[in-house]
């Protein structure tokens, strides 16, 4: 698939079967997170992959809105090292994560991390270093259905020129 045409069909999804995923396509999404523009050259990120049934239970448990974690094939862990742009290169990884994934035909959705009550609970269970943030946890799977990409809002709304 095209990087155009995986960006347009990218959704959320939130109910997967029950088939795992190949390592090499868990390798190339995180790959493609690696691969994301960084602040500086930092590359603060460590991405922690989950394939465990009772650990993606376990994670699932800990989340405000990600009980549907669970039933994910694996879930990457996005952290980064606590940088002055941590969030926004944390947040460029976990995207190309997400497109990749579209672009091989997995669902996924992102669940939110940085500023969530239970990031500490998150990274504690990993064991992840306390000079670490979490910034997202992205749901894997194959899809139990077809789901249809929600309007966006047109781009003549939101698109300016020189000025807003």
């Amino acid at each position: 698939m095209e990087s155009i045409d995986a960006i347009k069909a990218r959704h959320s999804s939130r109910s997967f079967l029950s088939r795992p995923i190949p390592r090499d396509s868990i390798e190339k999404i995180a790959d493609c997170g690696r691969l994301a523009p960084t602040a500086r050259k930092e590359e603060p990120w460590e991405f922690i992959v989950i394939t465990g049934k009772e650990a993606l239970r376990k994670l699932a448990g800990l989340t405000d809105h990600g009980t549907f974690i669970q039933s994910a094939a694996c879930a990457i862990v996005v952290c980064c090292r606590d940088t002055k742009y941590y969030l926004e290169d944390g947040c460029a990884a976990t995207e190309n994560m997400l497109v990749a994934a579209a672009s091989l035909g997995i669902g996924s959705c992102w669940v939110a991390g940085d500023k969530k009550p239970y990031c500490g609970a998150v990274l504690a269970l990993l064991n992840v270093p306390s000079a670490f943030k979490l910034i997202s946890i992205i749901a894997l799977g194959y899809p139990t259905s077809k789901e249809e990409v929600l309007e966006k809002r047109p781009l003549k709304e939101v698109l300016h020129w020189e000025r807003f």
